[in-house]
């Protein structure tokens, strides 16, 4: 229905964009060598090309589900028009076969209330040939309707050469974010083994040297201290083994991905509920950033949320891995903080999607979709 809305919209707005058309060239022709009249007849020219052309968007955006880039030049526009009116009658053709078509195949149902109908049988043949028609038509109005798309991209969307520069510079901006958090996460592991686990071998050292020199007089308490540093050792390790893990998991590469992200549900200390519907392996970079994103984003929720469950779903539709992570916790969420925007950097890496929403209140739902094709 919407489909024939927009190709008979379409054919009426091709009527005025073919007066349009000769009406600017008829007063375009008188100036065209004279640089100052033809300025002033382009004014108003471009001005009714410029409302022709917003009036086009709006309906292939509406009725044909056809977006467009919202920048155009105007001779593009101009240009535009004048390529597209005959495709707009061959839109109003095609709602001509189909209304034939459709009247051909139904005539069989109410031709006996109209006329004397003395050979059913060529009028039952008759609608199976509008029925047919009417196929073709439909069938022909797609075609408009991709056609369509094609002109309007071609006149009206980004030239090569900008898509190449908007291209150019995403990926120059994507760049230095994953470079920033690859710095940012040098730093958090420098930080993590100076604070921690360098801070616990120096103790174990201290504690070590005190049993040695307490050894001889005082067996017993060296061999508190023995204790001691057994304990201060397993801390350390467990420290050591904190680190590596945030550093890259050592389960993502030989379990996969559910795996890995299994462990980081048994490894929180909120209750999560794991989702996974992914039917087939996944390149290695989109599982690696995947984990990251559930993993961070379930430590933000630990550290700052207030929550008491954390819901983690992994999908793969069309080619495409959508990961969410849904919270019950205060909401208020600051996309913009160092956090969130790190895990929109690794998505950004992969030509992916990131988005937050956090409500005063909550619930935050993280979501991320990443290309897998």
């Amino acid at each position: 229905m919407r489909l024939g809305f927009g190709l008979g919209f379409g054919a009426a707005t091709a009527v005025l964009e073919l007066l349009g058309c000769l009406l600017g060239g008829l007063a375009l022709l008188p100036v065209l060598a004279w640089p100052r009249g033809r300025r002033a007849v382009l004014r108003p020219v471009t001005a009714v090309a410029r409302a022709l052309t917003r009036l086009e968007r709006a309906r292939l955006s509406h009725l044909l589900d056809i977006r467009l880039p919202p920048v155009h030049e105007d001779g593009a526009a101009a240009r535009y028009l004048a390529a597209r009116w005959p495709l707009g009658l061959l839109g109003a053709v095609v709602l001509g076969c189909a209304a034939y078509g459709l009247g051909l195949g139904t005539f069989v149902f109410y031709g006996w209330l109209i006329t004397d109908i003395n050979h059913p049988w060529l009028v039952a043949f008759s609608s199976v040939g509008g029925f047919f028609l009417l196929f073709l038509a439909a069938q022909g109005g797609l075609g408009v309707v991709a056609l369509e798309d094609g002109l309007a991209r071609y006149f009206l969307g980004p030239r090569h050469a900008d898509a190449l520069e908007a291209r150019i510079a995403q990926l120059a901006t994507s760049r230095a974010e994953v470079m920033d958090v690859v710095h940012d996460e040098r730093r958090r592991i420098e930080r993590d083994l100076h604070d921690g686990v360098q801070q616990r071998l120096v103790a174990l050292g201290m504690l070590l040297g005190r049993a040695r020199r307490l050894r001889a007089r005082d067996p017993e308490a060296a061999d508190a201290l023995l204790l001691q540093a057994h304990e201060e050792s397993r801390r350390a390790l467990a420290e050591l083994r904190e680190v590596a893990w945030r550093v890259h998991p050592a389960v993502l590469d030989e379990g996969g991905l559910r795996a890995a992200l299994e462990a980081v549900a048994e490894r929180s200390p909120l209750p999560v509920r794991l989702g996974y519907a992914v039917g087939r392996p996944l390149p290695r970079a989109v599982e690696t950033v995947a984990y990251f994103l559930v993993s961070e984003a379930v430590t933000n929720v630990v550290k700052h949320a207030g929550a008491t469950r954390i819901d983690v779903q992994v999908t793969l539709e069309d080619e495409e891995l959508s990961v969410r992570v849904t919270d019950d916790g205060v909401g208020g969420a600051d996309a913009s903080g160092s956090g969130l925007s790190g895990l929109a950097s690794r998505a950004a890496a992969l030509d992916g999607r990131f988005a937050v929403d956090s409500p005063a209140g909550g619930p935050t739902v993280v979501r991320a979709v990443l290309p897998c094709a």
